[in-house]
C-alpha cells in the first residue's frame, strides 16, 4: 500500500517503540546535595550536556531499550505518579535525552559525525582536559606543578621508560612526580613512545594518530614516520587517527608532564591500548590475536631498530573498586578490603619488575580481571615490545576517588636487564 502513498490501519496503530539509550555513556550519581538522581554524560565529547535524571525517573531509562513502546511508557509512568499528565512527562523526559545526544538516532548521528570529521579535519589534537584537570594558563600551569614540587631529574643512559598514572592528577601527584623524577636532560632528544590506556578504544585495537599534541605548555611533535611504519606493518590491529585520541586523557597528562620537565617540543609517538578482551573471556594470550601479533611484532621491530633513541613512557592506573566500578563495597583507600588488593597488586607488580609478560598476565586473567586494572593492556604491550625490560617499583598509591570507591596505581621505572 505504500507504493500508492497510503499507510495500512495497522500501520497506523502500531505503537512506536522507543529508541535505544547509548550503553556508551557515563553514569554516575549525582554530586549535587541538592539535586539527587543519576548524572547522565557523554565520554566521547560528541555531547557537552550533562544530565541529572531525578531518582523516581531513573528506573525508566531502561525503557529506552529500542523494543518498549512509548505507550507502556506513558502507562509506566501513570502508574508511578497517578498523573494525567503522564504523556506531558514521557515527552519531556525522551526530548531531553534526544536533544543530549543521549539516544540512538538522527540527532546522535549528526553529533558523532561532526565531531569524527572535525577531529579527522583537525591540524593537530587540541588538549582536551585543560581548565578542568589542570590549569589552562601557561603561567598559572607552571606554578601549580612547581607548587607540587615537581622537577627534573637526573637519568642515567639504560633507563628504557616510566610508568606514570593517569589518574587526575588531583589524586596522583606524589606517583606523578616520583615517576617523573627519574627522567633527566640525557633524555630530551628522544623519541618517547606513549601507551596510554584507551577507555573506550575497541577491543584488540592500538589507537594510532599522526597529529601534534598541543597543550598550554607548546606543541609536542609526533614522530610521523613512526606511526605511518607500524599502521603499514600491523594494518589489522591499528586504528589510524582513532577519534578516541580526541578525548582520552591517559596519553594527555603524560604529555602535559614530559613538556614540563623536558621542554615543550618534545618528540612523541602517541599510542593507544584498547582492552585484550577476547584473552580475558575467552582464554590464551592476547597475542593468540593475529591483529593484536602483528601489532606486538611491530611494535618489537621498531624497538629493535631505533631503540637507542626511544624511551617508554606508560600512562597506566591499576585496581578500581567500589560503587562506583560496580562492587557491593564501599572501598575505602588501605583499609579493609583494599588492604587485600593492595597485596595482590604487588603481586602483578613483582612480576612486571621482572619482566614476566605471560606470568603477569596469568595473574590479570582469572575472573576477567576482578582488579579491574585498566593498565593491563599497555603494561603487556610494553613488555612483549621490549622483553628486556626490568622494572622497579618507586611508589605504591590507592586514592578514593569518591567516598564509595578507590583507584590504586604506581610510579615505575624500566631499565635494561643486565
Amino acid at each position: 500500500l505504500r507504493a500508492f502513498g497510503r499507510t495500512s490501519h495497522y500501520d497506523e496503530v502500531m505503537p512506536k517503540p522507543l529508541p535505544r539509550l547509548r550503553m556508551d555513556l557515563d553514569f554516575l550519581p549525582s554530586p549535587l546535595e541538592d539535586r539527587p538522581g543519576l548524572m547522565m554524560r557523554d565520554p566521547f565529547g560528541y555531547s557537552d550536556v550533562t544530565l541529572i535524571v531525578p531518582p523516581p525517573l531513573v528506573p525508566l531509562l531502561a525503557m529506552f531499550d529500542g523494543e518498549q513502546s512509548e505507550d507502556e511508557l506513558r502507562e509506566a509512568i501513570y502508574r508511578m505518579t497517578n498523573d494525567l499528565r503522564s504523556g506531558e512527562i514521557m515527552n519531556h523526559l525522551k526530548e531531553a535525552l534526544e536533544k543530549a545526544g543521549f539516544l540512538e538516532g538522527p540527532v546522535f548521528e549528526e553529533l558523532k559525525e561532526a565531531r569524527h570529521r572535525a577531529f579527522a579535519e583537525a591540524e593537530a589534537r587540541p588538549p582536551a582536559h585543560a581548565g578542568a584537570a589542570y590549569p589552562d594558563e601557561p603561567g598559572m600551569l607552571r606554578a601549580w606543578m612547581e607548587q607540587q614540587g615537581l622537577e627534573l631529574g637526573t637519568s642515567r643512559e639504560d633507563i628504557l621508560g616510566i610508568a606514570a598514572p593517569h589518574v587526575s592528577p588531583e589524586g596522583g601527584w606524589s606517583c606523578y612526580r616520583e615517576a617523573y623524577r627519574t627522567l633527566g636532560p640525557v633524555l630530551a632528544d628522544r623519541v618517547f613512545v606513549v601507551l596510554g590506556t584507551s577507555h573506550y578504544g575497541e577491543p584488540e585495537k592500538f589507537g594510532l594518530t599522526r597529529k601534534d599534541f598541543v597543550t598550554p605548555i607548546g606543541t609536542a611533535r609526533t614522530e610521523r614516520a613512526l606511526v605511518d611504519r607500524l599502521a603499514a606493518k600491523a594494518p589489522r590491529a591499528s586504528k589510524m587517527e582513532d577519534y578516541c585520541h580526541a578525548v582520552e586523557h591517559s596519553i594527555e597528562f603524560q604529555v602535559l608532564f614530559l613538556q614540563a620537565i623536558l621542554g615543550p617540543e618534545i618528540r612523541i609517538l602517541p599510542i593507544l591500548t584498547g582492552p585484550f578482551a577476547r584473552s580475558l573471556y575467552q582464554g590464551g594470550l592476547p597475542e593468540e590475536d593475529e591483529g593484536v601479533r602483528e601489532f606486538f611484532d611491530a611494535l618489537g621491530e621498531l624497538n629493535a631498530a631505533e631503540g637507542s633513541r626511544l624511551c617508554w613512557v606508560l600512562g597506566v592506573d591499576m585496581a578500581h573498586m567500589g560503587r562506583r566500578y560496580g562492587d557491593p563495597i564501599q572501598a575505602e583507600a588501605q583499609r579493609g578490603e583494599m588492604v587485600e588488593v593492595a597485596e595482590r597488586d604487588r603481586e602483578r607488580i613483582r612480576r612486571l619488575e621482572e619482566g614476566d609478560a605471560e606470568g603477569f598476565w596469568e595473574l590479570v586473567r582469572p575472573n576477567h580481571d576482578d582488579l579491574k586494572w585498566c593498565g593491563s593492556a599497555p603494561f603487556y604491550t610494553f613488555l612483549k615490545a621490549v622483553p628486556g625490560a626490568r622494572g622497579a617499583l618507586r611508589l605504591y598509591e590507592q586514592w578514593n576517588i569518591d567516598p564509595q570507591s578507590v583507584v590504586s596505581f604506581a610510579a615505575m621505572e624500566f631499565r635494561r636487564a643486565a
